[in-house]
């Protein structure tokens, strides 16, 4: 008894720190209640679990998900057949397990939902971008010889924020000027890189809100028309026609999105050239870096979006004017970036979210209506009565910065316009209006994620079978028969802190094996 409730000492503080940063998210009434009962029965509810019966099985299948913070729960029976004599070769089913279900992980590419599955997202996609940049997995190792750039497109500037600027003054002017609303228009204070204040706005009431959402609604067509437009400046450059530039040379590329702290989004892309089949060619001598470097950022300033017509104006859309682009080198040591850094740069942020800017990481639109508050034309939504909100939620009772809460707002009002209906900003509110994809690719820069992740349930479904003694994967002798039911999701409270805790020691496993394999 006193091994388990050293157990229990152990991990509860970090799990229960955990807990805590929960609660940083709303909540409904209902949600509120079920709070209440984590704060009261976890410790029981954690003692019951590490002195069941089943507690080791248990303990190996959170294990096996890498302590996934929301595992799916899953019913059910799977067989391995002999298809010329229907012998049973393998049976697994659920009612064996204690819990009578199997554990399987949730696979949220989110840090915030779920540090375990977006390590593994992460480590995905810092293999797809390595892969198009040094080859492997499919992906000749020549194509580390092609024009490679690394370029960061960034927001426009819908008003002055506060910045950090390495010990000088965020935004001097002089003391005396002030604005339209009766506010400094500089800031002499030397910002912390973690003040709560940088990203605010200097004057919130001269802030385009308006400009910054509608920007932030249309970057993913910003950066579809900047990929057209980039084949269309190098096609210029080189005097040919678009088809005829696609004769002899082609453009691949791989994106991610990151949040400023001012609430909107940038790109850091991998530009790449390659020949006219894609990686395993080269492009010809002539369509060098240079090429690449100089037709960028007139591409970049010729495209442009336009918001639909509304009685709040219209607004031209473009990108901003700062504009990084770096090359990227075989040569760590070289004046550039490596390939290695720019895959483990685009990894690290293709996990993140709009919290990092000060706001939330889930929805707030009502599911039933999804934010419409009314079901059909006369009929309103019973579940949120109206007001489009998930019930129990008030947008001025948010736990997030006054700035983010004013781009919700701002989300939650232009929503309800029927011009900017189509854009959907109610259910991408909690977002700040931004509502295109965070890492995308070409289909020719690289293998996709499916692959990776095909390859590895393969991987380990070979090991499985290896270790009973089964047939090979591939071979045709057999057949797997298999009847799956959804029971359910997510941990008790005591389960969750238990989980947590199962979740760091495979992480510092993890680190360790890499650390001996990097030598």
């Amino acid at each position: 008894m006193y091994y388990r409730l050293t157990i229990i000492r152990h991990v509860c503080q970090p799990v229960v720190q955990a807990v805590e940063q929960r609660r940083w998210c709303p909540m409904s009434k209902e949600e509120e209640h079920d709070d209440q009962l984590l704060g009261a029965d976890w410790m029981a509810d954690l003692a019951r679990l590490i002195n069941a019966p089943g507690y080791g099985r248990w303990r190996s299948m959170v294990a096996a998900i890498g302590g996934c913070a929301n595992p799916v729960h899953l019913a059910g029976q799977s067989m391995i057949v002999d298809a010329g004599t229907g012998e049973i070769l393998h049976a697994y089913a659920t009612d064996g397990e204690p819990s009578g279900h199997l554990l399987v992980a949730c696979g949220n590419r989110r840090a915030s939902v779920c540090p375990a599955c977006s390590q593994t997202y992460q480590a995905d996609t810092f293999h797809l971008i390595r892969a198009g940049l040094s080859g492997g997995k499919g992906v000749p190792e020549t194509v580390s010889t092609h024009p490679r750039a690394f370029v960061t497109l960034t927001a426009p500037s819908f008003g002055p924020v506060h910045s950090h600027r390495d010990g000088r003054r965020c935004r001097p002017r002089k003391r005396d000027r002030v604005c339209e609303h009766g506010r400094p228009v500089g800031c002499h204070i030397r910002h912390e890189p973690q003040d709560e204040r940088l990203g605010q706005p200097i004057c919130p009431d001269c802030y385009d809100y308006t400009g910054a959402v509608l920007w932030q609604a249309h970057a993913g067509a910003l950066w579809h028309r900047f990929t057209l437009a980039i084949r269309q400046e190098l096609a210029k450059q080189t005097g040919m026609t678009r088809r005829g530039f696609a004769e002899h040379a082609k453009v691949a590329f791989a994106k991610v999105a990151e949040y400023q702290r001012r609430g909107l989004i940038h790109f850091h892309a991998v530009i790449r050239l390659d020949g006219p089949a894609g990686p395993t060619q080269p492009p010809p001598d002539w369509a060098d870096h240079r090429l690449l470097t100089q037709a960028i950022p007139p591409a970049v300033h010729q495209v442009t979006v336009t918001t639909p017509p509304s009685d709040l104006g219209r607004w031209t859309l473009a990108w901003g004017d700062q504009l990084d682009i770096r090359p990227i080198l075989l040569d760590p040591d070289a004046d550039g970036l490596s390939e290695r850094a720019v895959a483990s740069y685009i990894a690290k942020y293709a996990t993140k979210g709009a919290e990092a800017s000060g706001t939330i990481d889930h929805r707030l639109s009502c599911r039933s209506c999804a934010g419409r508050g009314r079901l059909g034309l006369m009929t309103a939504c019973g579940q949120c009565h109206g007001s489009g909100l998930k019930p129990g939620l008030n947008l001025d009772a948010l736990p997030v910065t006054d700035h983010a809460r004013r781009m919700i707002r701002t989300c939650w009002d232009l929503g309800a316009r029927p011009e900017f209906r189509a854009l959907r900003l109610r259910p991408w509110a909690h977002m700040l209006g931004f509502r295109g994809h965070f890492s995308s690719k070409s289909r020719a820069y690289s293998l996709n994620l499916t692959d990776l992740r095909n390859a590895r349930a393969a991987h380990r479904a070979a090991e499985a079978r290896e270790r009973h003694g089964l047939p090979a994967l591939d071979d045709a002798t057999t057949l797997v028969l298999g009847h799956w039911r959804f029971a359910g999701i997510g941990y008790t409270s005591g389960e969750a802190i238990m989980a947590e805790h199962i979740r760091q020691r495979v992480q510092t496993a993890r680190q360790i094996a890499a650390e001996k394999a990097d030598g």
